[in-house]
Order: C-alpha cells, then structure tokens, then sequence
C-alpha cells in the first residue's frame, strides 16, 4: 500500500482536532498491510469532507480507494489458497461413463459406459463424482482446471446425496455447485437457478469451503476474480468436493484437480 498523504489544508483546518485525528489514522493505514482493514476503515475516515473548491485531493482518495477495491477479490483469493487440499476422485461413486485416471485427478467422459460392479456408493443416474475424502470441520481448498470444457459441474455435496434415480441440483438437496452449460451460460444452482455474469470464460476454478461459516465460494484463479458464493448454509454432516461432466461430441477434454500455485 503507498503512504497516503497528510490531510490537505483545502479539505479543512489543519489546526483544528477533527483534521489532525483523520491525518493521524491516515497516516497510521497508508502502513497497514492488511487491505481489508484498509477499505473498511477508508470511508469512515475520507466520507464526511467540508465544503471546498479545490477537489484534486478527493478525486486522488476516490482513485486509490478503487484500487484497493480492486484488490479485494485477489487479497482474498490469497488467503483462502492457504487452506488448500489434497483431492483424489473415488471410483467407487463414479458414474460408469466417467473415467478416472489412474492417479484419481483427471475425469473424462466416455461414449460408451464402463461395466463396474454394483456400489451403493455410486451414482447410477447422473454422471457425478466425488473425492475421496470429506470434510466436517474448517476451511478447505481445491482447484479444477476447465479448459476446453463446454460442461461441467463443480462444488460440493453432502454425504448423505441420493446416489440412485434423479438428483436436483439444489442445497435443499445436497448440492451446493456452480455449472456450465452450452460453453458460456453459467450458473449457480440455488432453489432455482442464477445466471451469472461473467467478464471471463473461467479456465481454472477454485472451491472454498469454510464449514462453520456455512460459506461455499467459487473463484476464477487465473482472473483472480470471485464468481459466486454461497452464504449461510447450515452443514451438518461431511462434505466431499463434487465433480459432474457429460459429453456431446465437443467435451473431450479431461476436467484436472490441479496442485494449488499461491498467488505471488
């Protein structure tokens, strides 16, 4: 963050007390290196100014305030990446027209189902995976890379989702995920579905999971920006990283976990 200029005498008296307390904590946050304290304590700070004919200071903090603000989703972004997993695919609930490499972290889905032994772990119905390993407690992190991908799903599921027949994907359901449909309709999948607005064609994706916080977030790693989260679900019982893909001649591409690079 760069040092941020004393209070200008154009915005107030620099003698009087309510000038010099707002120069001080100025002072004190252009050394913080905590940007989310920065942008919470910014407005409170700059909002209430006095009449003035001279705003070049004003249009200078309005311009570093967007710049911080930008920020924000790459500030986050590095945090959550601390809490990243080490995810494998189970091929004990893949759906007989997904194959899974032989290390678990790629999927791809055939034309033609594989003949698999019957598993009650297994989802008979829909093409769905799910890792290996769920999650009671904390905070967890993964990432997928979608290039080339023009379906998919991705997110997570509670232990307990119907593995045969019809699953609606809905956290009434079990399901907490963000979808691509037709190349570029992206959605998160809620009671009803939420088209969302993207700047970019998403070629990596990220999946936090804060368990106690009842928050599940979705992030465009190589943006750095935030696609969709949702917020104040209750979880009572594992979740497991969730992983859908269907094939219609043009998604031959293989969905990969991929090993978490902490952003610089």
């Amino acid at each position: 963050i760069q040092p941020t200029a004393d209070c200008p005498e154009t915005l107030c008296d620099p003698d009087s007390a309510h000038c010099s307390k707002r120069s001080t904590d100025l002072k004190q946050l252009s050394h913080t290196e905590d940007h989310l304290q920065l942008l919470q304590s910014f407005p409170s700070i700059v909002c209430t100014i006095p009449p003035t004919k001279d705003w070049r200071a004003v249009f200078q903090l309005e311009e570093t305030l967007n710049k911080e603000m930008e920020k924000l989703p790459e500030v986050k972004l590095k945090r959550i990446q601390q809490y990243a997993v080490d995810v494998t695919l189970d091929p004990d609930t893949a759906h007989p027209y997904l194959m899974l490499s032989e290390d678990g972290k790629q999927l791809r889905c055939e034309d033609t189902p594989r003949n698999l032994p019957p598993n009650p772990k297994r989802f008979d119905r829909h093409r769905f995976v799910l890792g290996k390993d769920g999650f009671s407690s904390g905070r967890f992190y993964y990432e997928v890379t979608v290039k080339g991908k023009t379906r998919w799903n991705l997110g997570v599921a509670r232990e307990s989702i119907d593995r045969k027949g019809i699953i609606t994907l809905s956290p009434e359901h079990g399901l907490w995920t963000v979808i691509l449909r037709d190349a570029n309709g992206y959605h998160a999948c809620t009671s009803h579905s939420i088209l969302l607005s993207l700047r970019e064609k998403p070629q990596k994706v990220g999946v936090f999971v804060d368990y106690e916080e009842g928050q599940v977030s979705f992030y465009d790693v190589e943006a750095r920006s935030h696609i969709y989260s949702f917020t104040g679900c209750t979880f009572t019982e594992k979740l497991f990283p969730y992983f859908s893909l269907s094939y219609n001649g043009q998604n031959s591409a293989p969905l990969i976990i991929s090993p978490v690079n902490h952003t610089d």
